[in-house]
């Protein structure tokens, strides 16, 4: 199985003993809720079940002092009073006579799963654990969390697996200043915290929980806080964070592992949060982070109250973690003024210690002062308004999830493949469809008749077979497909996909042709078909639909150019399917051409339809199909910086093209 999934149900056992209203959020039915909404789902059964294991007090100490595991270990036998008593020496905190042993079984799920992915018994996992972790300190529980999980985790991977880089998503929405302070100077974990700041005024109320908090000594940029300054930061928001902040740095560092820090009281219908990011947003998000460090990714649960929204978030990431599509976004792909702000400020503040960032042009740091009163966010109160009104808009987003799953259900074929004769011996994996049929001769001799070079035999019989696989595809039978074509006829019968999927239903087709491909002139410009052309002669952009941009001749240039252009351009068209045609004289090596792919499922719900030569299909169709199935693309290799041409080309196009897609903006548009 490739994905693990950790829990015990003994760490339901620790409870609020007395009334607290800012620690009664806090529940065991976090837990239960979530594990019964995997088994309605059918994702316990996919996953290895692991059954969590208790820490060993030496494991507790790489990062907790002596005196405050004795400290924890002692409230087995207090009474409720002085557990009471206890509790009040610290924020947000309660104890109970189970806690000691359900945050030892939190930790342990964390060094299990940690240990299941890198010994790769798995390829990734979930810990579905209570206490939380990331507010825990060296000698402090904090916000719920009594022992740190990930940060335990992360220095167990180091000592026990020799790890030399770390990547620490936390995506919960408060900051995790444990964490940040446990790692602060230490180059070989990155730390990457989002988190609901309004300028200081939200809990934990803390300077360096700000965007120019880069960490301390040997650790300056390894530090990165996003500040989320307003309330109601949504799909967008958390998009645009990792395309521009994140996994610029993350392909730059190169982890060897991603943690994951999965705190759900960033999604709708939150009372902490108070943001509107849909549950299948965290599909998303863990999608874009499994493209890193071979796919070792390791999710442990952290915040998250809104029952319904945790449960599904939680979800979200199991079905992301299988390698199923990702359902497509819904609403507007637009982020918000405050979002850009804080993005602005973080990649100002980060430029210094990371060439992603350099290569994008400098902005300066905002400061606070900067930002007018009015949008900083008023507290809403439980029963007021505009409480009532979030509480109906997030049961909205929820039941709308339910649905789109019943209309989406996982698709018995994930990946079918297209090959001709000469591929016959071509290895795939076992749960990829090798597609034998071919579309009806009348129908394939009609759309031929639309390109002399369609006529030959060959490019004929090939046409019959990508027809047939789009036609599964469009028909919603099969997720995703690649396809081969003789050279002269893959511009052709890229043609004819374009005009047959528009025919057949497809409201928006996003084609990303890599190569010496051009757009048919005859194409309408009418909206439903983007057009991006990846080695370009040059940069330009003759309209909002079609663009084209050199190919970068470096990792860096390429990742710059897949980030800061394509997925911006892709998550901002939302469409029905995304074709993938890699023509003559392409120029990607094996891990570019299946990590685009690979990025490219997100924005379509994993419907991507890749053209190939024939010819050239052999290895690089069978990464492709694995690619496909939701495995991880092979590494990129070592960094190295973009050309000051292909920069310049970058920010030419997001020039042209920003006011209209949204999504390509990293910065807060001048207000007059």
């Amino acid at each position: 199985m490739r994905t693990a999934l950790v829990h015990h149900e003994d760490m339901t056992a620790a409870r609020l003993l007395w009334e607290d209203p800012e620690c009664e959020i806090e529940r065991p039915e976090r837990l239960t809720t979530a594990l019964e909404r995997l088994r309605q789902w059918g994702l316990e059964q996919r996953c290895l079940q692991l059954a969590a294991r208790e820490a060993s007090e030496a494991e507790l100490g790489l990062v907790h002092s002596p005196e405050y595991v004795s400290l924890v270990r002692g409230t087995q036998t207090l009474s409720t009073r002085e557990l009471q008593a206890l509790s009040g020496q610290y924020d947000a905190v309660y104890f109970h006579p189970s806690t000691f042993h359900c945050a030892r079984l939190a930790v342990g799920a964390a060094l299990q799963l940690v240990d299941a992915v890198l010994t790769g018994a798995v390829h990734n996992g979930l810990a579905l654990v209570r206490p939380p972790g990331h507010h825990s300190q060296r000698a402090a529980a904090n916000g719920f969390c009594v022992f740190n999980n990930v940060a335990i985790a992360a220095k167990y991977a180091k000592q026990r697996h020799g790890l030399h880089r770390i990547l620490i998503v936390d995506w919960d929405v408060h900051h995790g200043q444990g964490i940040q302070y446990i790692f602060e100077d230490d180059p070989s974990v990155l730390y990457f915290s989002w988190h609901r700041y309004e300028h200081g005024h939200f809990w934990p109320y803390l300077r360096e929980s700000d965007a120019d908090a880069v960490g301390q000594g040997q650790g300056r940029g390894f530090t990165v806080n996003l500040p989320w300054n307003q309330v109601g930061m949504g799909n967008a928001d958390y998009v645009a964070a990792f395309l521009h902040v994140l996994l610029p740095v993350a392909f730059e560092f190169d982890p060897e592992l991603v943690l994951i820090s999965a705190g759900f009281d960033s999604a709708i219908g939150d009372p902490e949060g108070q943001m509107r990011a849909t549950p299948q947003c965290f599909s998303h998000l863990t999608q874009l982070l499994q493209v890193l460090a071979g796919g070792r990714v390791c999710a442990v649960l952290e915040g998250g109250y809104h029952l319904e929204s945790l449960s599904q978030s939680v979800c979200m990431v199991a079905k992301a973690l299988l390698g199923d599509p990702a359902l497509p976004l819904s609403g507007p792909m637009e982020p918000h003024h405050s979002a850009l702000e804080s993005i602005q400020s973080v990649r100002a503040a980060q430029a210094p210690h990371w060439k992603s960032l350099q290569q994008q042009g400098s902005t300066p740091i905002l400061n606070p002062s900067t930002y007018s009163l009015e949008q900083r966010a008023s507290p809403v109160s439980p029963g007021g308004p505009k409480f009532k009104a979030a509480e109906a808009q997030a049961s909205a987003a929820l039941s709308s999830l339910l649905d789109q799953l019943h209309l989406n259900p996982t698709l018995p074929v994930r990946t079918a493949v297209a090959l001709t004769a000469l591929d016959a011996a071509l290895v795939l994996p076992a749960d990829v469809l090798r597609q034998e049929g071919s579309a009806p001769q009348e129908e394939t001799r009609a759309w031929a008749r639309l390109h002399e070079a369609l006529a030959q035999d060959k490019a004929l019989t090939a046409l019959g077979k990508v027809l047939h696989l789009l036609n599964g595809i469009l028909d919603g039978q099969v997720s995703s497909g690649i396809a081969a074509t003789p050279e002269p006829a893959l511009a052709p019968t890229l043609d004819v996909v374009i005009r047959r999927s528009s025919s057949h239903g497809a409201r928006r087709l996003l084609c990303v042709a890599v190569g010496q491909l051009d757009r048919s002139t005859d194409l309408a410009d009418d909206g439903r078909n983007l057009w991006l052309n990846i080695r370009g002669k040059e940069a330009a952009a003759p309209s909002k639909f079609q663009v084209s941009v050199p190919l970068p001749g470096t990792t860096g240039g390429f990742v710059s150019c897949v980030l800061a252009l394509v997925l911006p351009l892709a998550y901002g068209f939302q469409p029905d399917l995304v074709l993938v045609a890699l023509g003559p004289a392409h120029g990607l090596q094996v891990p570019q051409a299946t990590l685009l792919a690979s990025l490219l499922r997100g924005p379509a719900g994993g419907r991507v339809l890749v053209l190939l030569e024939q010819g050239s299909t052999s290895q690089l169709a069978g990464v492709l199909a694995r690619v496909l199935q939701g495995e991880a693309p092979p590494g990129l290799g070592p960094f190295s910086m973009a050309s000051p041409e292909d920069t310049q080309a970058l920010i030419y196009l997001r020039g042209q093209l920003e006011a209209e897609w949204k999504m390509l903006q990293v910065a807060a548009p001048q207000v007059p």
